[in-house]
């Protein structure tokens, strides 16, 4: 599911597994199916690498054809990114995010001067059914949203250092990655990864969605976007070990949050007529990176991406209560 771009809510006026102390530490000897004589990065598994069918011919047309791809081994975080990891990094370095800077003006230059303060896109469930066509029903621009203020300048993370981090932009998850020495997964490394050793299924545990009547990831049940029974016992966003690892051991390769990698969208163009406020056609915030994974806002009848060939674009600068990230350590430790 596509969120709208900041351009496109600020211009519609849309007001209305824990991890240890350092994100780099070493810790020990790596696990089943690691490097050999590798020493094992803290809460960061070896992905074996190797061949595999990237893609699905079964759901959406973006995800068309399956083909073969391969990639090397590499090491990767078991979870998304948490709140109390990314605070880490804010603290050490004075990093100021995407979304608590105000928006450039001579990006939106027809937009409304009180929206061009700094914010984030929040989701705002409709107390009724809406058109499944206009995204701008249930997302909006709230001032104050950010990593620290989620769900805007009144809510916190006070006792959700386990959740993962949102309302990161790319080049926030880009200067995460940098400081602790590791970099973001190609799309095809997320998806070898996320499928945990199972070939050509449509989750990470099988071709069921929920075998046996068991919830095996954080998505969204009932009507979206108006209707959550929370049948997995939660609503938003949920601690990074909530639900059970795949294959190699990684936790919330599905649901929960989308996560970005490095690898540019090159799906069919699915970018709506620029608006009056959109970024530039030349700018480089129009530019879209690939988000896999899914999100808690994820339904059956509405966007069934909460699976490892699916895919999104976003644009660089999207930041929303949805999308999170993890890393990678490409070369083993000593290798």
């Amino acid at each position: 599911m596509t969120a709208p771009t900041r351009a496109e809510t600020i211009a519609h006026g849309a007001a209305g597994h824990r991890r240890g102390e350092g994100c780099c530490a070493l810790a020990g000897k790596a696990g089943p199916g690691s490097a050999p004589d590798a020493v094992k990065p803290e809460s960061m598994n070896w992905i074996p690498g190797g061949a595999f069918l990237m893609g699905s011919n079964s759901f959406y047309r973006e995800e068309r054809p399956v083909r073969t791809a391969f990639v090397e081994g590499f090491w990767m975080d078991i979870h998304p990114v948490t709140n109390g990891e990314f605070r880490k990094f804010v603290e050490a370095t004075g990093y100021v995010t995407y979304s608590e800077r105000p928006p450039n003006p001579a990006m939106y230059p027809d937009a409304d001067p009180a929206l061009l303060v700094p914010g984030s896109l929040v989701f705002v469930k409709p107390d009724r059914p809406v058109s499944l066509r206009n995204n701008l029903a249930w997302w909006e621009y709230r001032p104050g949203a950010d990593w620290r203020h989620p769900g805007g300048p009144d809510s916190s993370i006070v006792g959700r250092d386990d959740h993962p981090v949102v309302h990161v932009a790319h080049e926030d998850a880009l200067a995460y990655a940098a400081w602790c020495g590791k970099a973001l997964p190609t799309e095809a490394e997320w998806e070898f990864a996320a499928r945990g050793g199972l070939e050509g299924r449509a989750y990470p545990w099988g071709d069921a969605a929920n075998p046996e009547g068991r919830f095996l990831a954080n998505t969204w049940q009932g009507q979206f976007p108006h209707e959550n029974l929370n049948e997995d016992g939660y609503e938003g966003t949920s601690p990074v070990d909530a639900f059970p690892a795949n294959g190699y051991g990684l936790f919330d390769m599905v649901g929960n949050v989308w996560e970005w990698t490095s690898s540019p969208y090159d799906a069919v163009p699915d970018q709506p007529p620029q608006s009056c406020c959109h970024p530039n056609a030349g700018d480089d915030r129009s530019t879209r990176r690939v988000v896999k994974g899914g999100s808690h806002l994820c339904a059956p009848n509405y966007c069934l991406r909460y699976r490892p060939s699916a895919r999104q674009g976003e644009t660089v600068d999207s930041s929303t209560c949805h999308i999170g990230f993890r890393c990678v350590v490409r070369k083993p430790p000593g290798g």
